[in-house]
């Protein structure tokens, strides 16, 4: 082979895996939930993709997306084992999405990519969620699952049904707007920063629940926070403390609106709320550092109003 053919078959594969790169992101951050290791395992894809004999392989697309699914099992299985041991209460890395183009891609994106849901996607195995994923969040059909997850077809249709059922009777679901959405996150952000409780205290459902992950690294709280009025008081308690240095963001994470929090100039959370519409009802507060990183390096803090 000479030097330009090998160069041209190069650029094609570049080409090739970079065209499929933002589908194997996605896959493996909905594994994982973290983008730091979704993106080492993507990496690790593209290695393997260079050095494969690509004269043996009929379609690209199936053989990254089968490499992408088994090495996601395999890091999920060792992860499941470490997060036994985390210190507190696991919440995934948020992820940082843009504002979709169309009011289809918004429910989409935010059934299959927020933060409640990804909670759920965690009691599934890692089989489980890789052939759930595949088949219902990717729309690929059950040759294809089976061929990615290394199980027959009649077992991943099993694995897909038993997910099913459980996400279905676990799951709450809410028919919240995004305008609705962001327009409570507003009145809410308003209220602490200006240190209204009542109305702290009004816009959170009576058995609200607030979940924090610390990691270890920072304070936080080992089990979910549940009422309303307790975490009234504690956002009231912190808008009393810091006073004007309490400083609100609003962005969007995990394909809906969120609120990062900062305290003194710096990001101290990143907060994804579950709403009916009304009220709060779930407040997932991302605290660790090691998982604030990405938001932090791109987002600057709020001026002073």
């Amino acid at each position: 082979m000479s030097a330009a053919t090998a160069h041209t078959d190069m650029d094609e594969d570049l080409h090739a895996f970079n065209q499929l790169r933002p589908r194997l992101q996605k896959l493996a951050y909905r594994m994982l939930g973290s983008v730091a290791e979704a993106e080492d395992i993507v990496q690790d894809v593209w290695l393997r993709w260079h050095t494969a004999a690509h004269d043996g392989i009929d379609n690209a697309e199936a053989w990254l997306v089968s490499v992408t699914t088994r090495m996601s099992i395999d890091r999920l299985r060792a992860a499941k084992i470490q997060r036994e041991h985390y210190a507190g209460i696991w919440l995934p890395e948020p992820l940082l999405t843009e504002s979709p183009a169309t009011p289809e891609e918004v429910t989409e994106r935010a059934d299959d990519v927020s933060v409640a849901f990804m909670l759920l996607l965690e009691r599934l195995t890692p089989e489980a969620r890789a052939a759930f994923l595949l088949r219902e969040v990717f729309d690929m059909d059950y040759d294809e699952v089976a061929e990615a997850v290394g199980k027959t077809e009649a077992a991943c249709r099993q694995l897909v049904s038993r997910a099913k059922t459980q996400l279905r009777d676990e799951r709450q679901r809410f028919e919240v707007s995004r305008d609705t959405h962001r327009r409570l996150l507003q009145s809410f952000t308003q209220a602490v920063e200006g240190g209204d409780f009542a109305t702290i205290n009004a816009l959170l459902a009576e058995d609200a629940m607030l979940l924090g992950d610390g990691g270890g690294k920072v304070t936080s709280f080992p089990e979910p926070m549940v009422g309303g009025k307790r975490i009234a008081q504690l956002f009231y308690a912190s808008s009393l403390r810091y006073k004007s240095g309490v400083r609100f963001q609003l962005v969007e994470l995990n394909g809906e609106w969120a609120l990062l929090r900062y305290l003194g100039g710096e990001l101290e959370s990143a907060q994804s709320f579950e709403t009916d519409g009304n009220r709060i009802v779930r407040i997932f507060v991302q605290r660790n550092p090691d998982k604030l990183g990405l938001i932090a390096a791109t987002y600057s803090a709020p001026t002073e109003r």
